[in-house]
């Protein structure tokens, strides 16, 4: 399981004031008026920054960190992720899972055939989708409902999934 899970990336500064927009990668945006701390992944390492403001604008979030009062001091994070430790997530519910413990997790049917490993989880508004990635290069869509996706088991590293007709269908 990951230790540090994604909650943002920085798009783009705003204004001059040091202030930057960020896309929320989290279900919840408002969250961000909850946290005091996030990780900025640097490419070279962590940078523990301080959240001294946050505001709302259309589908982004205006962070303003503490110390960075210049868009100079800035603009060399656009682009970046956002992190926050595992133990300042929200609790999730039965049935819920953080994206970044599944990827990697290999996919069986209720048939106990390999159908390969989850790449991507997809956001559609109705339900997530899993894409899975299977043998030489193509990928199958799976959505997440009770009838498709039967068991996710973190600790067995395993999905188990039963195909509904026409799924491989090409």
């Amino acid at each position: 399981m990951e230790e540090m899970l994604r909650v943002g990336v920085i798009s783009s500064t705003h204004g001059v004031r040091g202030e930057v927009k960020v896309f929320p990668t989290t279900d919840d945006p408002a969250r961000f008026r909850d946290l005091e701390r996030v990780m900025l992944d640097t490419g070279k390492g962590y940078l523990e920054l301080e959240i001294t403001g946050v505001k709302f604008f259309k589908n982004m979030v205006i962070l303003k960190f503490k110390g960075y009062d210049n868009i100079n001091d800035i603009q060399c994070y656009k682009g970046r992720d956002l992190l926050i430790h595992r133990e300042q997530a929200v609790p999730l519910e039965e049935g819920e899972y953080f994206i970044a413990d599944l990827i990697g997790l290999q996919v069986i049917t209720d048939e106990e055939k390999v159908l390969g490993t989850l790449k991507d989880v997809m956001k559609t508004g109705a339900n997530d989708v899993y894409v899975v990635d299977m043998e030489m290069g193509k990928e199958v869509l799976i959505p997440v409902i009770p009838q498709c996706v039967l068991k996710v088991d973190l600790e067995a590293g395993q999905v188990k999934v039963h195909l509904l007709e026409g799924l491989l269908d090409l």
